[in-house]
């Protein structure tokens, strides 16, 4: 009941997953990504242990395939699950449960993949990686919302639209990007708005806060109401 993207970036080892269904805060369930390991969307009749318990075999050192094996044979209803796992050298694996409802489907391609279920039909897959691809050298994150809206436009979620979200890591423990719209008649397109927003008044901000190489972060006064991010 839902269509996304997982991806991973060649260039800065960014992990990144977007998506939008029918039902309020996917954000909440979907999306699971962690720097260095990898990115998960677990859907459908989603499961989120695919993506926690994903993501910690990842770390151990499983590849993407032997992961989807593992969460495969630890879930009792595989056949209603959806899922997509790309790993740290950027292969992309995708389940569909023989069960899953209406048209679904999947497409995996370099370092990402798209999957869907409950659509309109193939389109919204096939636009979906399209989008990717010929945004090559944006930002992970907008190259995401890009491919969803592509998505949406195709069709989407055959029963309409309520939410969306997208999230990517870069280095950190806590998330480069992480925006997401609850509830909204046009989701896509608002995460959009909000992305629009966030690179102005959120993200200078994100970009100052402290790391594992630099505890102290970039943070001072003055930089920070020369962008706005402090009134006097």
């Amino acid at each position: 009941m839902t269509f996304s993207i997982t991806a991973k970036c060649k260039k800065t080892g960014q992990f990144g997953v977007a998506v939008s269904t029918k039902v309020p805060a996917v954000g909440a369930l979907c999306p699971f990504v962690e720097a260095g390991t990898g990115g998960i969307a677990t859907q459908s009749f989603v499961n989120p242990y695919i993506g926690i318990n994903g993501l910690e075999y990842l770390n151990e050192g499983m590849s993407a395939e032997e992961v989807k094996q593992r969460v495969l044979e630890e879930d009792p209803e595989p056949e209603i699950r959806q899922f997509v796992i790309v790993d740290n050298t950027g292969t992309a694996v995708s389940f569909d449960g023989a069960k899953c409802d209406g048209w679904y489907g999947n497409k995996p391609g370099d370092h990402y993949g798209v999957a869907g279920n409950r659509l309109v039909g193939e389109d919204t897959i096939l636009e979906t990686a399209k989008a990717f691809e010929k945004s090559e050298g944006l930002p992970r994150a907008e190259r995401l919302i890009i491919a969803l809206q592509a998505g949406q436009d195709a069709g989407g979620d055959k029963r309409g639209r309520q939410s969306a979200a997208v999230k990517v890591v870069d280095t950190e423990k806590y998330p480069l990007v992480d925006l997401r719209v609850d509830e909204h008649p046009d989701p896509v397109k608002e995460l959009g708005r909000i992305y629009a927003i966030a690179e102005k008044e959120l993200f200078p901000f994100v970009d100052m806060l402290p790391t594992r190489a630099n505890p102290a972060g970039k943070f001072n006064f003055e930089s920070s109401r020369e962008m706005g991010l402090l009134q006097d």
